[in-house]
């Protein structure tokens, strides 16, 4: 029988997520369905802020000490620190006190630049430098008021481990999606190559352009979406650790191509923390596939590294 093509949609991690997929012989809408949900659902017990049970919940609000985690848990943590490190800091898994501050994590508020001393207290509990982790024991040490926060990478993880789920069903064609981050494998079941459009930061639903998507992920950080206050009050949800106040320079979004959907994720955010000049030499220095799109004036000026270039336009 020929792989029939299916639609899938669902819900997570408080956004959506869809699949389009060629089902092979045997294997039905339903089980494709619940694989998703249930790869899911797992990270959303290990690393959601949002859920009072969850993993994450358990380390921020233990007391100093070691704290064994769950192997997916580790592997996302451990490669946050390596990205913190490398980045000098502008990316920071430990940035969670911050965001709470700003009224952008999971206890949101009608929002109000928080004080000065309240942004020094936040600082003050933050820095990746505080975590350590122990590759034997799969442990991280909790100094005391470690809060960790993995937004910016877990849904990278989570299409991963939604598209390694239909792997395991043998499923070798789909494009798969949370929350506009994605991951294709194969081709569309009429032979095409899956397709994405990669928006104009401007919440119109414009898009800037389209590129084919084969054997690789995408993922984009922008502020166009979620945001606070307006005018020159208008604050991004992304919070420069470096600095304990929301990124203010011309990136409006990143795109980042990779393999992995959790990586993209991570380099998205830490290269618009970095910001145009500093983003643009770190991508370019470790051949990231990146498209920056910078604000100019009443006008948008788009910046591909030569890696984007090569895999957005292949000859």
């Amino acid at each position: 029988m020929p792989e029939r093509p299916a639609a899938l949609a669902g819900a997570t991690m408080g956004t959506t997520w869809s699949a389009r997929l060629a089902l092979p012989a045997g294997c039905a809408e339903a089980t494709a369905r619940l694989a998703i949900q249930a790869a899911l659902d797992k990270v959303v017990a290990q690393m959601s802020t949002w859920e009072a049970d969850s993993d994450i919940t358990r380390y921020n609000q233990a007391g100093p000490g070691w704290q064994a985690l769950p192997a997916a848990f580790f592997h996302v943590l451990r490669h946050a620190l390596m990205l913190a490190e490398d980045c000098g800091g502008a990316y920071d898994p430990t940035v969670g006190p911050l965001v709470n501050a700003w009224g952008f994590g999971p206890h949101q508020r009608a929002f109000e630049p928080p004080s000065p001393a309240a942004i020094e207290a936040a600082r003050l509990r933050c820095g990746w430098r505080r975590v350590r982790l122990d590759e034997a024991r799969q442990a991280a040490h909790q100094e005391g008021g470690t809060y960790l926060d993995l937004s910016s990478i877990a849904k990278g993880y989570g299409v991963d481990c939604a598209a390694m789920a239909l792997d395991a069903l043998g499923i070798t064609q789909y494009l798969v999606e949370v929350g506009g981050e994605l991951r294709a494998r194969g081709r569309r079941p009429d032979g095409q190559p899956w397709r994405v459009a990669i928006e104009v930061p401007d919440a119109s639903d414009d898009h800037a352009m389209a590129l084919p998507l084969h054997e690789c992920s995408i993922a984009t950080s922008g502020d166009y979406r979620r945001h606070a206050g307006s005018g020159d009050a208008r604050y991004a949800h992304t919070i420069d650790p470096r600095t304990g106040h929301p990124v203010r320079n011309p990136v409006a979004s990143v795109t980042v191509l990779h393999p992995g959907c959790m990586q993209a994720d991570a380099l998205a955010t830490a290269l618009t923390v970095l910001g145009d000049t500093e983003g643009l030499a770190y991508a370019r220095r470790h051949d990231l596939a990146a498209l920056f799109i910078l604000r100019e004036r009443d006008a948008y000026r788009v910046v591909a590294t030569p890696a984007f270039q090569a895999l957005a336009y292949p000859r």
